[in-house]
């Protein structure tokens, strides 16, 4: 059984379709929030790790970032490339694995992953943590969501490895691995960072088959 990071697949193909794009425009409201502080405070370099369609990378260009939108999905990068041209927004693009980022070390004041990094298994979530933590200056932020096991379909499908589970009848990216966590275990893993908040939240879907899909949402900073 693959236990790497293969939901990009499944979000390749979605990206390709309007119907696909549809949910993931807008900008979340705890990152806008929160990327306005760190831009008000004077942080300069922003890095959208698994940006999608670019919702949070476009986002941080337009409050003044030096924005990196990356991603494994060549789909979704065009689309990022696209809104920036629309919006006359800079946004660098890179395509590439999370857990072998291609920048220096230290290049970013924040870096943003947003449902993104839980698509794999225990290892390659460990790997990607220290190339987040890497890529940060000292100082610097991480904003976050991990699947929580509180969430409707933990537990649902087979466990390929340590709190790594794979739907094979599911859709879309529910047959790649995807990891959950309780909050202990979000801890440890961001355990070299000093968390400024840790928070289970239900991010609500309009289809009731999908009410209770509880996200860990954190904010860390690099010691």
């Amino acid at each position: 059984m693959n236990t790497t990071a293969t939901a990009h697949q499944a979000w390749d193909q979605a990206w390709q379709t309007d119907a696909g794009r549809a949910g993931w425009l807008q900008p979340e409201p705890d990152v806008i929030e929160l990327a306005s502080s760190l831009r008000m405070q004077g942080k300069k370099t922003a890095l959208d790790l698994g940006c999608g369609v670019g919702r949070h990378a476009l986002a941080m260009a337009a409050l003044g970032f030096e924005t990196t939108a990356f991603d494994a999905s060549s789909a979704g990068l065009a689309e990022v490339d696209k809104g920036a041209a629309a919006r006359a927004l800079k946004v660098q693009t890179a395509q590439g694995d999370m857990s072998a980022l291609p920048f220096e070390d230290g290049a970013f004041d924040y870096v943003l992953s947003f449902n993104v990094i839980y698509h794999g298994d225990e290892t390659v979530l460990r790997k990607t943590i220290a190339e987040i933590s890497r890529v940060l200056r000292p100082g610097g932020i991480y904003q976050g969501t991990m699947l929580s096991k509180r969430r409707f379909d933990y537990g649902v499908g087979n466990e390929i490895s340590r709190n790594t589970w794979v739907q094979p009848d599911g859709i879309g990216d529910k047959k790649h691995p995807h990891y959950f966590c309780d909050g202990r275990e979000c801890l440890e893993l961001f355990g070299d960072f000093e968390v400024w908040s840790l928070k289970d939240v239900d991010h609500k879907f309009d289809d009731e088959d999908r009410k209770g899909s509880w996200h860990w949402h954190l904010v860390a900073q690099k010691n």
